[in-house]
């Protein structure tokens, strides 16, 4: 299973911590997707940016 992850809102205004995690997402401007490993450390790195992303389940990977 894998995540497609999709940056929908920006940067500005957020904290540091915010601004690292969508870096090591990989994401890079609002409307860029990435598609990533489920798995726990994923999960938490989504967690702490779920205001700034959307997540869908996809097979594959």
């Amino acid at each position: 299973m894998a995540l497609k992850i999709t940056q929908v809102k920006g940067l500005v205004a957020t904290k540091p911590v915010h601004r690292k995690n969508i870096e090591a997402l990989g994401l890079k401007r609002i409307g860029h997707t990435v598609v990533k490993q489920d798995t726990p450390i994923i999960r938490g790195m989504v967690q702490k940016v779920r205001h700034l992303v959307t997540v869908e389940e996809v097979a594959g990977e």
